[in-house]
């Protein structure tokens, strides 16, 4: 398969483009306002979670702003403070940290999370997943996806302050998955300023090229995660963005992100936007094929040459 260049394309979708380079209104993103609220009310309302260091917190494109209409719920954080799953550089224990195991489990904990959102919504508006739970719309809110964690701490040095820190939580099969929401809030954020903006408004247009692919059922685009999508264009240079149209933009990102991805070591050091973890390495629920397909599925969808 041969690298795409930069060069003839169709103008056509510039407007479609512009379009899709937006957030939701200000109507749609009340209710994911009011989603937020009603949680933190339902996390506030039971007895033993609100005598306890717990933050919640919004997280993913909601809180980044790079959610689309379509696909607007909100990824809502209830994170434990006060306990945190860590991992430490080789050769050292907690104990050289000054830190202790803690005899709460995190299924009790979730179990009290599950509690609150049953008490304050209903049974019948809460399902339970294997990471978070589902609390369904309504007329002044969306879809809720509640995620219990814990904090997780990343320890690198010698010194007890010493650690990256974000979140972890464990699934109901008995995995243990760590993500890091502020890194890649601020990362976006710095980055989004460095592109005048453009940074993000690609993110929302491949998005929704994503869900339009989809509509026309074209397989590739299927399981494309949101997150993948907002980790390709972070590897995208800066530079890129600086285009006159945002069909320039989006036929720069796509070659990009297809050339690099053909081969695992043109992206080997191509990491999330949190710059913690790579992109591609074992574990991760996506794969390089997956990428390239959709990438270049999507180059031929909007007809560039």
């Amino acid at each position: 398969m041969s690298t795409f260049a930069t060069g003839a394309m169709s103008m056509g979708w510039e407007d479609t483009f512009k379009t899709w380079s937006q957030p939701p209104g200000k109507t749609q993103q009340e209710k994911c306002d009011n989603a937020v609220t009603a949680v933190r009310r339902a996390i506030a309302a039971h007895a033993t979670l609100s005598q306890m260091e717990v933050e919640v917190s919004p997280q993913g494109s909601y809180r980044a702003r790079t959610n689309v209409r379509q696909d607007s719920d909100v990824d809502v954080c209830v994170c434990l403070k006060s306990v945190a799953f860590c991992d430490y550089p080789t050769g050292k224990t907690g104990a050289d940290y000054g830190r202790s195991p803690s005899d709460l489990r995190f299924s009790t904990y979730k179990g009290w999370v599950q509690e609150s959102l049953q008490d304050w919504f209903g049974k019948s508006s809460v399902r339970c997943g294997n990471k978070a739970f589902d609390v369904h719309e309504n007329t002044y809110r969306v879809d809720a996806d509640v995620l219990p964690a814990f904090q997780h701490r990343r320890y690198y040095g010698e010194e007890w302050t010493q650690y990256h820190l974000g979140v972890a939580f464990k699934t109901d099969k008995g995995d243990l998955v760590k993500n890091w929401p502020q890194q890649n809030y601020d990362n976006g954020v710095a980055k989004n300023e460095a592109t005048a903006r453009r940074y993000k408004a690609l993110i929302r247009i491949l998005k929704n090229l994503r869900n339009k692919m989809q509509e026309d059922k074209i397989a590739v685009a299927k399981d494309v995660a949101s997150f993948l999508i907002e980790c390709l264009v972070w590897n995208v240079p800066n530079e890129g963005f600086g285009r006159d149209t945002y069909t320039a933009a989006v036929q720069y990102v796509l070659a990009h992100t297809f050339n690099h991805t053909l081969k695992p070591e043109t992206c080997k050091e191509w990491g999330e936007v949190n710059e913690l973890n790579y992109l591609f390495w074992l574990g991760e629920p996506w794969t390089l094929a997956q990428a390239n397909a959709f990438l270049d599925a999507a180059w031929d969808y909007v007809g560039f040459k």
